[in-house]
């Protein structure tokens, strides 16, 4: 992998890092894009999550670290396997968890070791809160997943595949670990134009999932030339606005790089991004 990849790797590992130890936001910041201080339970809600969906998981498992509701356009069925790319604390997992039920299964998988850990510790209060012993966490990349080919129902994921540096390989491996009609929930982050040059190079936004977003076009093409069909992307303008807090410093810091008059949310939005495996 080249170097570039790897720093980008562990800048991010390092920040997802210090959010499960309780270290903050991303960058030393507040900010509602990588979870930070925000109240959690309240960006849930105006993401689309229910209260029911919030009271049933462990506490700490909701980090704020959501861009939208996969587990909502997934309808999941029970008797699934569900796979949550990077997962983090176990937010949409354990809830999935709850719709595929004790036949299905519902795995995680997340390349920082403290976000496993902690997902792993909430599994043991799931499993007691629920009778359901249907959860996995595995410590591992998103573009090379430790599973089988053709071993999952369901590919869910929610505002992390814009953190990765290969997102054409994080395709091509959904592609690979999906079941023949297999089909995919994400919520990610896309770019409605391309952002300043200035704005990209910063790795403080960049962990703060700004400046990691693809163009939506290339979103599309990535997931077509994966093998994957039926595409369908839906934005969602106003989830920015709930996720971003104008009083952050990384906020005001990214605004002095945009032309005048322009925000984040005019460049990037949130979407719900939905695909099949032929069958």
């Amino acid at each position: 992998m080249p170097s570039t990849q790897n720093s980008i790797h562990d800048t991010v590992r390092e920040a997802y890092g210090r959010i499960a130890s309780g270290g903050g936001g991303c960058c030393g910041s507040n900010s509602g894009c990588c979870g930070g201080d925000t109240e959690s339970d309240t960006l849930a809600l105006a993401l689309g999550y229910s209260a029911d969906d919030l009271a049933a998981i462990p506490a700490g498992s909701n980090l704020g670290l959501s861009c939208g509701n996969p587990t909502a356009l997934a309808s999941l069925k029970p008797g699934e396997t569900v796979l949550d790319l990077g997962s983090g604390a176990g937010f949409d997992i354990f809830i999935a968890a709850s719709k595929v039920g004790s036949a299905g299964q519902a795995i995680g998988v997340d390349m920082t070791r403290e976000m496993v850990a902690k997902a792993r510790a909430n599994a043991v209060d799931f499993r007691q809160r629920t009778g359901l012993d249907n959860v996995t966490f595995h410590f591992a990349g998103i573009e090379r997943l430790p599973l089988p080919d053709a071993s999952v129902d369901v590919v869910i994921s929610n505002c992390v595949l814009n953190l990765s540096p290969d997102q054409p390989a994080v395709w091509r491996e959904i592609a690979r670990v999906l079941r023949p009609g297999g089909r995919v929930s994400i919520s990610d982050l896309v770019l409605l134009r391309a952002l300043p040059d200035s704005v990209k190079s910063q790795v403080a936004a960049y962990v703060g999932c700004i400046a990691g977003a693809s163009l939506l076009a290339e979103v599309e093409r990535m997931a077509l030339e994966a093998g994957l069909e039926g595409l369908s992307i839906e934005t969602h303008g106003a989830a920015i606005d709930a996720m971003l807090d104008p009083s952050d410093p990384l906020h005001a810091e990214i605004l002095k790089e945009l032309p005048i008059g322009l925000s984040p949310g005019d460049f990037v939005t949130s979407a719900l991004i939905s695909a099949r495996k032929p069958s």
